[in-house]
């Protein structure tokens, strides 16, 4: 009974601070960030100006062997004096935003996928599913360079163990 007092009151002690933050490994480890971008969607619209690109409508944007979903992705990117077309550094993606990598997903309310820096950051009632296992939270940043994601925010977890549900 003392062993099990203890241990209940390691996990008491414990779980504040899992409730704030937890990382969990999270798609395909090594992630080419320099690999081609391609996009589809229903509309775009682009401001040379602003040096943005916007999709709309049913957006999927692929990368290597992730995929990122949403009803509207901001791209921006910045040319280089003489260049006719600008190298992209980050996404912007809104409603409905979906990222799977490998056998992982993740939804979100929005996400900015910042190219240069290999990191995605999911925001606004995040859900990320890992076979028959899924965690919640607020926020979810997700660093392609090394397949590791970390949830912030008050965070929820449901590890299935096996057996039936």
């Amino acid at each position: 009974m003392r062993r099990f007092l203890a241990a209940m009151a390691m996990l008491a002690t414990a779980l504040p601070a899992a409730a704030q933050t937890t990382s969990v490994p999270f798609g395909v480890v090594n992630h080419d960030a320099a690999a081609p971008v391609e996009i589809t969607a229903d509309s775009f619209t682009v401001s040379q100006r602003q040096e943005r690109a916007v999709f709309a409508g049913n957006v999927v944007v692929g990368q290597g062997e992730m995929r990122l979903s949403a009803d509207r992705i901001t791209v921006e990117y910045s040319a280089a004096e003489g260049e006719e077309t600008g190298r992209i550094g980050r996404m912007v993606a809104s409603g409905g935003v979906t990222l799977v990598s490998g056998s992982e997903a993740a939804e979100a309310e929005r996400a900015v996928y910042s190219i240069d820096d290999g990191i995605i950051r999911l925001e606004g009632n995040v859900l990320l599913t890992q076979g028959r296992n899924a965690l919640s939270g607020e926020v979810i940043v997700i660093d392609l360079a090394n397949g590791s994601a970390r949830i912030e925010g008050r965070v929820k977890t449901i590890f299935r163990t096996g057996g039936t549900e």
